[in-house]
């Protein structure tokens, strides 16, 4: 056992997320919500380099926080051109495929995507369809996940289809937070802290 390798595992591993942090922050917040193929090859590969880079003590450790580092700002621009060119996006990212329509399994784009049958399906009932001839387009996305339009048969029933007028949906604002007051939320509800005050004690709650 090296006492000494152990101690300098520390300040390696937190010097390596605080790079991860940051090449988050540069990727944006994609990475860590819908990932497509491009930015999940991006992001295994960026954690391998800060694994091996905090354990590895025979090579140098810049080198592989400039891994780290390169490969983040691959992704950015990568992010940057896709955006501006629709050739770039289609080839890099990849483009939607219709693997159901009209209920029909589309067997093109099942060998397209390189999926199973089974697989779709298994999808399908865990979005709550069990019945393939009740949906008019099924769609993956680039990031794996399906769309699902039902026919029209189908549908929810939602309040326009039943003439209901209903008031207007609105945002809710946290007026209390960890005891304190926020200030700009009651005043973007046109709010003071008096009333506030008085519609706690009316809920029964005398301090914050």
């Amino acid at each position: 056992m090296n006492i000494g390798e152990m101690l300098l595992v520390i300040p390696r591993s937190l010097l390596s997320l605080f790079v991860l942090l940051i090449i988050t922050k540069i990727i944006g917040r994609k990475q860590v919500s819908e990932l497509n193929l491009f930015d999940y090859v991006i992001g295994i590969s960026i954690g391998n380099f800060a694994a091996e880079t905090t354990m590895n003590f025979e090579g140098q450790y810049i080198n592989g926080v400039v891994a780290v580092l390169t490969f983040g700002l691959a992704a950015y621009f990568v992010s940057i051109i896709t955006m501006k060119s629709i050739f770039l996006r289609r080839l890099l990212i990849g483009t939607p495929v219709i693997i159901i329509q009209n209920g029909k399994i589309l067997e093109a784009g099942l060998k397209k995507l390189k999926i199973d049958i089974n697989d779709v399906l298994e999808q399908l009932r865990t979005g709550g369809y069990f019945d393939v001839d009740e949906l008019e387009y099924v769609i993956m996305e680039t990031n794996g996940k399906f769309s699902i339009m039902p026919k029209s048969d189908y549908k929810p029933v939602i309040n326009k289809d039943m003439n209901l007028k209903l008031p207007k949906s609105t945002l809710c604002a946290n007026v209390v937070i960890d005891s304190k007051i926020m200030k700009n939320n009651l005043k973007n509800i046109n709010k003071d802290e008096k009333w506030l005050l008085h519609e706690l004690k009316i809920k029964g709650y005398n301090k914050l």
